[in-house]
C-alpha cells in the first residue's frame, strides 16, 4: 500500500473529513469574555505545558480556566456521558483529532473557527470548522539514554521486535487507549496486508500496558523499561535519561480545540481557544517541546525539522472499527 506522505497533499486524506478549507474566521467579544470570568475545559494537554497557557491567558485578559485532564479515551468518554445526559459540564474540548470526532455524530461541537488560524496548513484543518488544530502529536519510539547503547537505538519499527527487548517495552494497552489503537491500525499505510503480523509480534514482546502516552516516559526514565512507544515530545518535557528513536516511520495525529455547542462561557472559552491558536500561545506551546502549526514557530527539539519532513498522517477509524480493533486487541496483548 503507498504511504500517505505529508509532504504529498494531494494524495492526503484524513477519514475523507478534514480537507482544505476556507471557513470565515469569527471575532471574539473580548467583554463579554471578560464578564464570564472563566471558562471550563476538558483535556490531555500535560499540566506543565498547560499551566503556562493558563498563566498567560490570565495575565492577559483576566479569565480563569478551571482544567480536568485525563487520556483522550477517557475525555472523549466523559464528554459524550455528559452530554447524553443533558448536562454537559465543559466549554472547551481538547485531545487527538481521533477520539475528538466521535463527538461529531452527537453534534457535541459548535462552529468556530479562530482568526488566529488563517495561516495554519489548510490541510489540518476540519471542514465543518468544528475541530481546531492547534498543534500535532508525532508517535515514536522513545529510549533511556543510559540503559540502550548507541549501536542499540532502535532504527525502524522492526528492531522493537528483537527478543532482547522482550518485557523492556513500554506503550498505553490499546484495548483501552484508543489513540494507541489508531496508531496500530495506521501501520498498515507503511506495511500494507502485514500491519496485523507486527501488531501479534509487538504483542509477543510483553510490552509493559499503562493507561496513556503520559505515563510511559517516567517508565523509562525509572529504568522499568528500555523503550517505549509515546509522543516525541515528552523526551523534552521529561527530566531525566531519555531521547527518541531516529526511526523512519514516525506518525502523527493533530490535536484539536473544539468549542461545546451548549458553552456556558461561550465567549471565554472562543477567546481561550484564539489565544491557544496566537502567535504567543503557539509560542508558549513550542517552548514546552510540542510540534505547533503556526509557521515560523517550532520546537527545541534536535531533530525536529526532519520529523516535520518525514511524517506519516494518522487516518481515524471509525467508532465501529475503533471497537472491533480494540477488542481484537484485547485478545492479543491481555490473554495469557
Amino acid at each position: 500500500m503507498s504511504p500517505t506522505r505529508f509532504l504529498l497533499p494531494t494524495i492526503l486524506i484524513i477519514a475523507g473529513c478534514f480537507l482544505p478549507m476556507t471557513l470565515p474566521a469569527q471575532p471574539v467579544n473580548v467583554e463579554a469574555a471578560k464578564k464570564e470570568g472563566k471558562t471550563v475545559i476538558y483535556g490531555t494537554i500535560v499540566p506543565q505545558v498547560m499551566s503556562q497557557l493558563e498563566k498567560g491567558f490570565e495575565a492577559k485578559y483576566g479569565i480563569k480556566t478551571e482544567y480536568w485532564r485525563a487520556d483522550a479515551t477517557k475525555v472523549i468518554d466523559r464528554v459524550l456521558t455528559e452530554w447524553r445526559s443533558g448536562k454537559p459540564g465543559f466549554d472547551i474540548v481538547i485531545g487527538a483529532r481521533g477520539p475528538l470526532a466521535l463527538g461529531k455524530a452527537d453534534n457535541v461541537y459548535a462552529k468556530y473557527v479562530p482568526p488566529s488560524t488563517a495561516n495554519f496548513p489548510a490541510k489540518f484543518k476540519d471542514k465543518d470548522g468544528q475541530l481546531i488544530a492547534f498543534r500535532i502529536t508525532p508517535v515514536g519510539i522513545l529510549y533511556n539514554t543510559e540503559m540502550v547503547k548507541p549501536n542499540e537505538i532502535p532504527k525502524s519499527l522492526d528492531d522493537v521486535l528483537d527478543p532482547k527487548w522482550q518485557g523492556k517495552i513500554s506503550m498505553p494497552d490499546p484495548s483501552r487507549h484508543a489513540s494507541t489503537a489508531q496508531y496500530l491500525w495506521n501501520l498498515q499505510q507503511v506495511k500494507g496486508e502485514k500491519w496485523m503480523d507486527f501488531v501479534r509480534s509487538l504483542a509477543k514482546q510483553r510490552p509493559m500496558l499503562l493507561e496513556s502516552y503520559s505515563t510511559v516516559p517516567n517508565t523509562i526514565v525509572r529504568g522499568e523499561t528500555a523503550l517505549g512507544i509515546s509522543y516525541i515530545q515528552y523526551t523534552g518535557q521529561t527530566k531525566g535519561p531519555i531521547g527518541f528513536a531516529p526511526i523512519e516511520h514516525v506518525f502523527a495525529d493533530p490535536s484539536d480545540a473544539a468549542l461545546s455547542a451548549k458553552a456556558a462561557n461561550s465567549n471565554a472559552a472562543k477567546l481561550f481557544i484564539e489565544y491557544l491558536c496566537s502567535p504567543e500561545g503557539q509560542k508558549k506551546v513550542a517552548e514546552t517541546g510540542e510540534f505547533v502549526l503556526a509557521p515560523g514557530i517550532v520546537p527545541a527539539i534536535k531533530g525536529a525539522d526532519k520529523i516535520m519532513a518525514d511524517l506519516y498522517m494518522m487516518n481515524d477509524p471509525s467508532a465501529d472499527m475503533l471497537a472491533k480493533l480494540q477488542s481484537d486487541f484485547r485478545q492479543l496483548f491481555l490473554t495469557k
